[in-house]
């Protein structure tokens, strides 16, 4: 029985499946500060120590978390294909984790926090274990084509790897941003094969245009995945898409293994 191709379906978080910047939800308001007060205060403290501006939110999440005497504690196939969801996220992975959608993803990918106990025996939040910034981002889309979740797995996700024992095809796979800062990963995405989509506000749109006309992304809508609307239809095309791919490959190497013509691989690549 032939193996199920895997479909990747990637999101970035912050403005694309919630509509703002996460901590601005529950965290910012549990110290005592509005957003931008938080966010004021980020800003100068990168500038002031050259900090980048990922360890810097952090590091302001723990200090205005210790200045309010609050302990930062841990948050607690029709198509003949596998879809997977992953969220690859420049915010805070404990944050993900707590919201209602989070038990939906395959893998969640975010900045952690280490947490050791306290005087008190209270997991709390120590140091940046995980920083993922801008670029950094495209190192999980390698990490989910060759199926190495950990971490820790350096060698695995810089092995050469052959396109036959990839968990996820480059051209299986659909990311999802909000603009500047998923631009190396649609980049990237599209490059290979796969499709990206740039989702947008309505005060992001313009951001959104501009990506398109760039050719950064295949196509650009507006945020909203309700059944029927319009990402919601793209995204089950291009399942739709690579299951009758699948389904013609296979068609082809029934073909190739009759009568004799080219390697197995190539027809994969090639049909």
């Amino acid at each position: 029985m032939n193996k199920k191709p895997v479909v990747a379906i990637m999101y970035d978080f912050d403005k694309t499946l919630c509509t703002t910047d996460m901590q601005n939800y529950s965290f910012i308001p549990s110290v005592n500060m509005t957003p931008a007060e938080f966010w004021g205060a980020t800003q100068e403290f990168g500038d002031k120590y050259q900090v980048e501006k990922i360890l810097a939110y952090m590091y302001m999440m723990v200090k205005s978390a210790k200045d309010n005497n609050i302990k930062l504690t841990k948050f607690g196939a029709e198509l003949g294909v596998k879809v997977e969801h992953y969220v690859i996220s420049s915010g805070t992975k404990e944050i993900i984790e707590g919201s209602q959608i989070a038990k939906k993803f395959t893998q969640i990918y975010g900045c952690e926090f280490y947490f050791d106990k306290d005087s008190d025996g209270d997991m709390v939040a120590l140091w940046p274990k995980l920083t993922i910034n801008y670029t950094q981002k495209t190192q999980f889309v390698f990490r989910i084509s060759k199926g190495v979740t950990k971490i820790s797995e350096d060698d695995k996700v810089n092995a050469r790897m052959g396109k036959e024992q990839r968990h996820v095809q480059y051209q299986n796979m659909i990311y999802i941003g909000d603009g500047i800062t998923d631009i190396p990963c649609m980049q990237l995405v599209k490059d290979k094969g796969g499709i990206s989509i740039a989702v947008y506000n309505s005060r992001k749109k313009l951001n959104a245009q501009q990506l398109f006309k760039d050719d950064r992304v295949n196509f650009i809508c507006e945020a909203d995945y309700t059944s029927g609307s319009e990402i919601d239809s793209i995204v089950t095309t291009q399942i739709q898409k690579i299951s009758m791919n699948e389904r013609l490959i296979q068609h082809k190497i029934k073909q190739v293994k009759k009568y004799g013509k080219p390697d197995v691989k190539e027809v994969k690549q090639n049909v």
